[in-house]
């Protein structure tokens, strides 16, 4: 059973899969990548038969280095500079490889309800990014709603630590329960953000209602919705932004 929403001071919400879809841009970025590697290092397309081993590698390379997790730039740039050795190419490379890749990275396409949505929201509330991943506002735009922005290698840990969504509150000014976490991942935003003792909205972008159903054991979110727009009007009904979204915006 949802929970309302009460007294809220602050606002944290998750990066990829919540303001911009993840898939394409990393998929964008790994091909930048395996282009660039080709052209550079040509003796890797004997091992890079196709973007997607870009990805293979950076997965093995995490299960060789697990303690590395928190750090998605060491991972990646690791995996480069394995596939530079395994070609037998200068493994120097792999940090000029890497920066192709992380600007890739940050060219993103925003959902539509987003920049609307945390105008509205940043007027009313501090807003803190809260992210597992390395995209950068600064370079994919909207940091100027932002108080603040944390992701693991910042934070020292990633969600569902506790640890992370206590350090957004501290930032942004209140208790961890009057702050509001949004994201998209039921476990790493809803079910960590409530294990924390913050308030939580589970986004759900999905044309499926079935899909915004709450399965699990532990404690709902307070909210569910299909999109920002939603949340504002979750926050208040008259909110004009809300308002001038159809009918069916909210499950």
């Amino acid at each position: 059973m949802q929970q309302p929403l009460a007294n809220l001071a602050a606002i944290s919400l998750d990066l990829d899969d919540t303001l911009w879809p993840f898939t394409p841009a990393v998929i964008r970025a790994e091909q930048t990548l395996y282009d660039w590697l080709l052209a550079q290092a040509p003796r890797t397309s004997g091992l890079l038969t196709s973007p997607q081993v870009l990805g293979e590698l950076r997965a093995q390379f995490q299960a060789e280095r697990p303690d590395l997790s928190h750090s998605l730039r060491e991972l990646r740039l690791g995996s480069i500079r394995m596939a530079l050795e395994l070609s037998d190419e200068d493994p120097q490379l792999a940090q000029a490889a890497y920066d192709v890749f992380f600007a890739a990275r940050q060219r993103v396409d925003f959902f539509e309800d987003a920049f609307p949505a945390l105008e509205w929201l940043s007027a009313r509330f501090p807003l803190v990014a809260v992210s597992n991943g390395n995209a950068s506002l600064h370079v994919t735009g909207g940091h100027h709603f932002f108080h603040a922005a944390l992701n693991p290698e910042s934070a020292g840990c990633a969600k569902p630590d506790a640890a992370i969504f206590h350090a957004a509150a501290e930032l942004a000014g209140c208790q961890p329960e009057r702050m509001l976490h949004v994201g998209d991942d039921a476990d790493l935003d809803v079910v960590g953000a409530i294990a924390a003792g913050v308030q939580a909205a589970w986004v759900v972008r999905s044309d499926d209602a079935a899909a915004a159903r709450w399965a699990r054991s532990s404690q709902a979110p307070h909210v569910i919705v299909r999109d920002l727009y939603a949340l504002c009007r979750a926050i208040d009904p008259t909110c004009p932004v809300a308002r001038a979204m159809p009918a069916g915006a909210a499950w």
